[in-house]
């Protein structure tokens, strides 16, 4: 995938510099176009695929939230994990972060933002504030879950994380669900804050993620690190 191609920033299209030219990204491009010369509808929009990478350049990444596949219903992948545009309701998962973001830090005392306890989903507030949410696959078949694993997507978030693991220091990786552990696992705890928990899905929420208090962990670190807080209420 060539990068004149793709939209993202320029720290990340200087970093990622030889995935973009190494062979199983040319294959994955190749795929790509094949799926939609064959009439498939893939999710997000091409112009959205990097859209964690063009909201949050490299040196501001502060917090990585690991997802799996981007959603797969109409118009609700863009580019970050759990999030969906503005004016789309939330997710089942991104219910149960918004529920346990309430029950970790109260309310928002500010008064700043008032979207928070409206419908809405979409986390861009949180990527402009250095919040890389940053999905394992990048790009799915409509009603198809799961349906671009194992293409070469994987590969090259692997790259990813390495890359914020060797040139950032101070990171908060959250990690849900044992897939996500799996990925980050080679994220250097010793550089970095590695929260874990069970996924915000419904099935597994009430396993441990609701009560984690990751938000406030996070923001406690960062603090810790010299950096300002998440407004963790930047939902609309």
């Amino acid at each position: 995938m060539p990068t004149g191609e793709v939209q993202l920033d320029e720290s990340w299209r200087l970093a990622l510099a030889a995935e973009f030219d190494a062979p199983y990204m040319r294959a994955l491009r190749a795929y790509l176009v094949k799926q939609k010369q064959a009439g498939k509808v893939v999710y997000p929009a091409g112009n959205k695929i990097f859209h964690a990478f063009d909201s949050t350049p490299l040196p501001q990444v502060r917090v990585v939230i690991l997802g799996q596949d981007p959603y797969h219903g109409p118009g609700q992948a863009h580019g970050l994990s759990f999030s969906v545009p503005a004016g789309v309701a939330r997710p089942p998962s991104l219910v149960n972060i918004c529920k346990e973001i309430k029950a970790d830090l109260g309310s928002d005392k500010s008064g700043a933002e008032q979207g928070f306890d409206g419908p809405g989903g979409c986390l861009d507030g949180w990527a402009s504030q250095g919040v890389l949410l940053l999905n394992s696959v990048l790009t799915v078949e409509q009603a198809r879950a799961a349906s671009h694993r194992g293409q070469g997507w994987e590969q090259f978030t692997d790259a990813v994380i390495a890359v914020i693991n060797e040139q950032c220091k101070g990171v908060v990786f959250m990690l849900w669900g044992a897939y996500a552990q799996k990925k980050g696992s080679i994220v250097d705890a010793a550089k970095h804050s590695v929260l874990t928990a069970p996924h915000p899905s419904p099935l597994s929420a009430h396993r441990g993620f609701l009560g984690c208090k990751h938000f406030s962990q996070a923001n406690d670190y960062l603090v810790a690190q010299g950096s300002k807080p998440i407004n963790w209420f930047a939902v609309s």
